[in-house]
């Protein structure tokens, strides 16, 4: 009996440091060699400084900010520990009454707009950390940014236009925008 104990007490040692140690550093290291940035979480560096992840979502409210999407994540706005979607649907009186919110204030930022609000503005996406917007969206927040920056509308979207990636291999998805990277070369203008 003893003789099994030790040959199972013996497979444990070993599978545990395979499994545990020996896997865990061969996957690391090729992540490190093969694409670091994505391994590092995807910073996205303002001077030597991290401004965030290419991947999450920031909360912006100020007027010389264009707005991301709203975050479903509680109790903080873009929690990546709290990732999931609301799961309201379209009938649903508690989503309605945050997209009438979210478009009020959508207009009192800027008053004079008439045009309909994009739906990325007023509507979390799956994980409720989405870090892009449509060009739909920039293109409704243009103006109120270019006037708080005193800056033509002509020089913001020629910026944006800089800042727009393409679908993913030319057929994937839809044209977006990362906030964060835009609101920093929006800052370095100045």
């Amino acid at each position: 009996m003893w003789n099994h104990v030790k040959s199972a007490f013996l497979m444990l040692v070993i599978w545990t440091f395979i499994l545990g140690v020996a896997y865990p550093l061969v996957v690391t290291g090729i992540a490190q060699t093969v694409f670091p940035d994505k391994a590092n979480g995807s910073l996205i560096l303002n001077g030597d400084l991290p401004a965030g992840s290419a991947l999450i979502g920031q909360s912006f409210t100020a007027p010389q900010y264009f707005w991301g999407r709203p975050s479903a994540t509680a109790p903080a706005p873009y929690n990546a520990g709290a990732s999931s979607g609301s799961n309201q649907g379209p009938t649903n009186p508690a989503l309605i009454d945050a997209v009438s919110a979210r478009i009020k204030t959508l207009r009192e930022a800027d008053p004079g707009h008439a045009l309909p609000v994009p739906v990325d503005l007023v509507t979390a996406s799956a994980s409720g950390l989405d870090p892009h917007i449509s060009p739909a969206a920039v293109e409704y927040q243009l103006d109120r940014v270019a006037r708080a920056r005193s800056l033509s509308p002509q020089e913001v979207r020629e910026l944006v236009a800089q800042h727009t990636e393409g679908r993913q291999f030319g057929v994937l998805g839809e044209p977006r925008v990362n906030v964060l990277t835009l609101n920093l070369a929006l800052d370095a203008l100045r």
